[in-house]
């Protein structure tokens, strides 16, 4: 796959650690997302993402007041209000659990394919000890609001080779599999 080039257009190797499961995770993630934004041309979506940086803003500059107010009034005086940003604080980081764990359910990388109007996302997960990585595709359509999904759970040792390459053009097949495979289930209905 020549989408990680550099200046001389040949691909670039991805190698990693075979033996870290979060580096290895994160490799076949990478090389999923520069498939949908890169061959098949789908616009990244940074919308998902915007929602979590906008909650730890938020959180930030709660603590920043506290720290300010603190400053200019010290704490006999600034108690009430030092108790309100704590407390704020920690509802913050609650609704940013509750956001990462029921909203972004592990997706890295929404796609949006604009003349068609769907929007695919991927998450994936890979258990500790485990070489089974599970890959989940969803696609909605934005008119008909109509979802589709599909997955598949596969060793990594499929797609990275014995010196931790990760191999780009098998993990592009794979996902050119699945994304005709959702394309063709739309014009069945």
């Amino acid at each position: 796959m020549p989408s990680k080039t550099n200046n001389k257009e040949t691909p670039i190797e991805v190698k990693i650690n075979k033996w870290d499961g979060s580096a290895v995770k994160n490799a076949l993630d990478d090389a999923v997302k520069d498939v949908l934004t890169e061959k098949f041309n789908y616009q990244e979506s940074f919308a998902l993402m915007d929602g979590r940086l906008a909650l730890c803003s938020v959180a930030v500059g709660v603590a920043m007041f506290a720290l300010l107010w603190d400053y200019l009034n010290p704490f006999p005086k600034s108690r009430h209000v030092l108790i309100i940003c704590v407390i704020s604080y920690f509802v913050l980081m609650g609704l940013l659990s509750l956001y990462t764990t029921y909203k972004e359910k592990g997706i890295f990388v929404v796609a949006v394919d604009k003349t068609k109007n769907l929007v695919w996302e991927a998450s994936s997960y890979l258990q500790k000890y485990d070489d089974k990585y599970n890959l989940i595709i969803n696609v909605t359509d934005k008119k008909t609001k109509s979802f589709r999904a599909a997955s598949f759970t596969k060793s990594v040792a499929n797609f990275i080779d014995q010196n931790g390459v990760v191999l780009n053009d098998l993990i592009e097949n794979e996902i050119t599999k699945i994304h005709n495979s959702v394309l063709s289930e739309k014009k069945d209905k």
